[in-house]
């Protein structure tokens, strides 16, 4: 039995999404002025060598991954999709070179060539799931349907093809037509999901690497029987309450093999940019299905870390 003892930073993105105080569907920092804010920054570890006269926002913005929807000439397509709730339909976007062509060539991470993650302003509807791609045209694409009305974040993370290719994770919105209901979050540290309890225990600090210890159990019973999925005993996303600052991180280490089994804890390490809330989702697999446990947490101020936007 193998046992997933660390867990490293997979990526760590700025994503624009949230409406203020879960009061309007639509209140989200449009694309254009996300790609605005960040038009002349090295983004997603290129942010060496800022100037002496760089303001501490922008340092924070270069640090961080995800916020735009072009980076270093690669450009995310807007995002075809059903607009309205309750109408099945394809979810379909494209990742377009400097030169505008679509690329095809990607490197695989953790199993599959793209991540794409998607969730609503309030954190809510939230999905890590894997398109595919139509190699002749470039075109990632997956059934879809909403099941809620609202303002969606969808991101892709992946890597260009390529020894000297750097991972990307890029933007856009997505505004789906209907009755918006606003969920209000709470700090949760238990969640019951499919008959399992899955309980999260550790602190987290802005700034500082946190670490955070997952128990499933199910019946009452502890699991030891996680299966591998995507290449890890688990992947944990946590989302930034307010802009959905997109932090993915995955187990350290060897690959578990097939058959290998893990559990009932994993422990992961996870550094929050700021001190704030925020939600996050623990992809896990038992039996063959992969299920989704969701939690809440209050990250505390930490030393050196930046203040810029928060607002606690």
């Amino acid at each position: 039995m193998k046992t997933g003892a660390r867990l490293a930073l997979y990526g760590l993105g700025l994503i624009a999404a949230f409406g203020g105080a879960f009061g309007i569907a639509a209140a989200v920092v449009p694309d254009d002025v996300v790609a605005g804010w960040q038009k002349g920054s090295e983004m997603n570890g290129h942010d060496e060598g800022h100037e002496s006269g760089e303001t501490a926002s922008t340092a924070v913005a270069t640090a961080l991954k995800g916020l735009a929807l072009s980076i270093d000439g690669y450009v995310l397509s807007p995002i075809e999709a059903p607009t309205v709730v309750g109408e099945a339909g394809e979810l379909s976007f494209w990742i377009q070179d400097a030169a505008g062509e679509p690329v095809t060539a990607y490197t695989t991470a953790h199993d599959k060539d793209l991540h794409l993650i998607v969730a609503r302003s309030d954190g809510s509807g939230f999905q890590h799931v894997h398109p595919v791609l139509d190699e002749a045209t470039g075109t990632w694409s997956l059934p879809w349907e909403w099941a809620a009305a609202g303002t969606y974040r969808v991101f892709a993370d992946f890597t260009p093809g390529g020894a000297d290719a750097a991972n990307l994770t890029l933007s856009r919105t997505v505004q789906v037509a209907g009755e918006f209901v606003p969920v209000e979050t709470q700090p949760s540290l238990v969640s019951e999901v499919d008959g399992f309890t899955v309980s999260l225990e550790g602190d987290v600090v802005a700034g500082s690497a946190s670490e955070l210890t997952i128990t499933i159990a199910r019946d009452g019973e502890p699991v030891t029987t996680l299966e591998p999925y995507l290449g890890a005993f688990g992947h944990l996303v946590a989302l930034r309450e307010g802009d959905l600052a997109f932090l993915h991180v995955h187990a350290e280490g060897d690959e578990p093999a097939a058959g290998d089994t893990a559990g009932p804890a994993i422990v992961f390490f996870a550094e929050a940019p700021t001190a704030g809330r925020y939600l996050l989702y623990l992809d896990f697999q038992v039996d063959g299905v992969v299920r989704t446990a969701e939690f809440v947490v209050d990250a505390a101020h930490g030393d050196g870390e930046s203040h810029t936007g928060d607002s606690h």
